[in-house]
């Protein structure tokens, strides 16, 4: 979290037409054309895990703006669209010539055959969830694909005429080309979601195409990155002074860290404590960055102020607003206090450049082809008056990346496993109104349920753990008496990536175990139950 974690800000966020300037377009990459998938981001994670650099570019990109990028292959990403659609996302044509190995997964398939001459038709039944693949050419990119092994297939259209030079790869009882290929064009095409982790073999097939069609090399390493973000870092910043928001998650944790590496005593830290926080870590903060690791951290303590600020506020998206804008007004205040600096350093990570980009809108129609998830705090939430210039170091990274570089410069394991926190932090995870009473029971509750995880050896088992405070009473008993107190639900969930979520199932002995040690040690508190809703349909957080 850095400061605009802490601003609920609408405003567009940087265009991903064009790769990450800060990029070495000299490195071996693949590009994603992103046509609107839910998938791109995944498509592009999964080929980072093969240790080739990828990035999420538009479906618009030239032919002309690809040769000079020289990816060493290209993906074409799924889409919402049919291929026959009135304004449909179409790729350049001249894409097929330039001599680079291409993948189309879903929609890309289908767009590839439809621009080489072959015939995409809505299939007479469509083809959604788990469906087992027959191989019937096992060689290079379905080379290590068990036959009969299942992929995730989502699709309404199916190709049902191939264009000269192709060859069915693969089928399935409903689909007759799952996957084609001109191998002699290295041009290929599935129907299926390789990259979702319902397709057994889906990492095989991306690890073929990366590996022995596009013919790239294990370049993208943790040590790589490092090595070059520190040079890239003194390059930039010079003998300059930068400040960096800490909130003691990993983002902003592991930049400190990367930065204090790069420029030492340049780097001034600011951690505006809130109130917000759980229980014991601002203290925790200050020991392990300021005590153990000598990193400058000004300790602002605010609690008072942002207390009074959502006094008698209900509305959520007001408490994040409140929040965010007393949040901006403080840091202003102290940069002002501790300036001049002419840096801000962000904990901007790749999925928020990619998460609120707002650049596939057809120029014509205005019609959105990839749906905006949200507009990101870091990309787009800033004051448009902000008086620094931009440090950014890992915008080129997913989350799993920012863990790998936390634990290569020695990030304190605690803080690289630390499950996320929201920037608000506890005052959206006590509905209605947050007072001073409600923040203390609720400190005392999120602790307990990590407490007893922990002793148990289980909270890597988890994505988050949390406990919620609802703004209504119930009736209890307590030693013969009546009590009428507040109830705390237990959020636990499992997840990849955060962009979907289960409920855990943890043992009924632990959850036994933090519903005792609530009730008897939080005052205040009488009952607590457990939530069982997924995300979708449900959102990890309550508020």
């Amino acid at each position: 979290m850095t400061i605009a974690d802490n601003i609920s800000g609408t405003s567009k966020g940087q265009s991903i037409d064009q790769p990450d300037s800060n990029i070495n377009i000299e490195r071996q990459m693949i590009v994603i054309l992103d046509f609107g998938s839910q998938y791109s981001e995944l498509i592009a994670r999964r080929i980072r895990e093969t240790e080739v650099y990828s990035e999420v570019i538009s479906y618009r990109t030239t032919a002309e703006e690809l040769s000079n990028i020289n990816p060493r292959g290209i993906i074409l990403s799924g889409g919402p669209k049919s291929v026959y659609a009135k304004g449909a996302p179409a790729c350049d044509p001249e894409i097929w010539n330039l001599g680079i190995p291409v993948l189309g997964v879903c929609y890309g398939m289908q767009l590839m055959v439809k621009q080489l001459g072959g015939k995409v038709e809505q299939a007479a039944r469509g083809e959604y969830g788990k469906a087992s693949l027959k191989i019937d050419d096992p060689i290079d990119l379905l080379t290590n694909v068990e036959d009969g092994s299942t992929m995730w297939m989502s699709h309404g259209d199916s190709c049902v005429q191939l264009p000269e030079g192709f060859k069915i790869l693969a089928h399935t009882d409903n689909t007759r080309c799952a996957a084609v290929a001109d191998h002699d064009k290295k041009l290929f095409g599935v129907q299926f979601h390789p990259e979702v982790i319902h397709s057994e073999y889906g990492s095989a097939l991306i690890r073929n195409f990366v590996y022995h069609i596009c013919v790239c090399e294990p370049t993208w390493t943790t040590e790589t990155f490092v090595e070059e973000s520190i040079k890239e870092i003194r390059a930039r910043v010079g003998d300059k002074r930068v400040l960096l928001a800490l909130s003691g998650g990993v983002d902003s944790s592991t930049l400190a860290f990367l930065l204090h590496e790069a420029i030492g005593d340049q780097l001034i830290c600011m951690f505006i404590d809130q109130g917000f926080m759980r229980k014991g870590e601002p203290e925790r903060l200050v020991e392990i960055f300021d005590n153990r690791f000598h990193i400058n951290v000004e300790y602002i303590m605010a609690r008072d102020r942002f207390l009074e600020k959502v006094k008698g506020v209900t509305d959520p998206e007001e408490k994040r607003r409140i929040i965010g804008h007393e949040f901006i007004q403080v840091f202003e205040e102290e940069s002002d206090r501790l300036g001049p600096f002419d840096y801000l350093a962000q904990g901007t990570l790749y999925p928020d450049v990619i998460e609120s980009a707002d650049t596939n809108v057809d120029a014509k129609t205005g019609e959105r082809v990839a749906v905006k998830i949200k507009s990101h705090h870091n990309v787009g939430g800033l004051p448009k008056n902000l008086r620094f210039k931009l440090v950014e170091p890992l915008r080129k990274l997913f989350k799993d990346e920012v863990r790998k570089v936390g634990r290569s410069i020695n990030l304190p394991e605690e803080i690289v496993s630390r499950h996320p926190f929201p920037g608000p932090g506890l005052a959206i995870r006590i509905l209605g109104e947050v007072t001073a009473r409600k923040l203390n029971m609720l400190r005392d509750a999120d602790f307990i349920v990590r407490d007893e995880i922990k002793k148990r050896g289980m909270y890597h088992d988890f994505w988050q753990v949390f406990a919620v405070l609802l703004p209504v009473k119930s009736v209890g008993v307590m030693g013969d008496q009546r009590t009428y107190a507040f109830p705390v639900v237990l959020r636990l969930i499992t997840s990849e990536d955060g962009m979907t979520a289960d409920w855990a199932k943890p043992p009924y002995d632990l959850l036994e175990a933090i519903s005792t040690r609530i009730v008897n040690e939080v005052d205040g508190v009488n009952r607590v139950v457990y939530d069982i809703t997924s995300k979708p349909p449900g959102t990890i957080e309550w508020e």
